[in-house]
């Protein structure tokens, strides 16, 4: 008989916070060909659930599960499935926006890291920066930095937190189409994001968090939610 694949996220009851609860527990699975957007205001949770997912937080109670093994972030099977960009200006001394790049995508074993990193300098606007070193480009280019990044190599499970960060209108509607085509393509993808607009261009479902409740709810909700904060 046929089994379902296992969720590429899965957390139950999971509980996290800085040592102190920022919140009730949160329960969820994340499919592949999914986006769930998750919201709500300043210090809610949003991105110590995200670091907590990417393994870089203990959670304080609960579990998580990534393609249905306990999460190991030190596992190879981990590092290889999962993409982050949770917006630390994070990069080598010594080596330009192309050489990180290329970095990533070999590091991956990426076929023909060259003509990838050349793309994607193109769909982030990077191209004409990719000779500098990331310290003397603009805040928004290096926000860009790091999402090329998390494109360049493979990955079953996406985490984004605020990708919006830093970014004109344009490359805004960019990333939304970016993570649309994720989704279409059978990626999985957890966003942290205040961009209404990016959740109604791409999400499936979003989590609306609050200091003492958590919202399961529709993308078009989620959006309102942002916009009456």
């Amino acid at each position: 008989m046929h089994r379902p694949a296992p969720a590429v996220v899965s957390v139950t009851d999971l509980v996290v916070g800085h040592g102190t609860p920022l919140g009730p527990p949160l329960s969820f699975d994340l499919a592949a060909g999914e986006v769930l957007a998750v919201v709500g205001a300043n210090g809610s949770g949003k991105s110590t659930l995200l670091r907590t997912v990417a393994g870089l937080l203990p959670p304080l109670a609960g579990q998580v599960r990534v393609l249905g093994a306990p999460l190991d972030a030190r596992s190879r099977s981990f590092r290889a499935a999962v993409a982050t960009d949770l917006g630390d200006d994070a990069f080598l001394p010594g080596l330009t926006v192309r050489e990180h790049l290329l970095l990533v995508a070999s590091g991956h074993a990426v076929p023909d890291p060259v003509a990838v990193c050349e793309r994607l300098l193109a769909e982030f606007g990077l191209t004409d920066r990719a000779d500098a070193p990331p310290t003397a480009v603009s805040s928004g280019q290096r926000r860009r930095l790091l999402m090329a990044a998390a494109f360049a190599r493979p990955r079953a499970l996406l985490l984004l937190d605020e990708p919006e960060q830093r970014l004109d209108p344009g490359m805004r509607r960019a990333v939304t189409a970016r993570l649309r085509a994720e989704r279409d393509g059978g990626g999985a993808v957890l966003v942290a994001t205040h961009d209404g607009d990016l959740v109604r261009g791409c999400a499936t479902s979003a989590l609306v968090l609050a200091e003492d409740d958590v919202r399961s709810c529709a993308p078009e909700q989620a959006a309102a939610a942002i916009e009456a904060l």
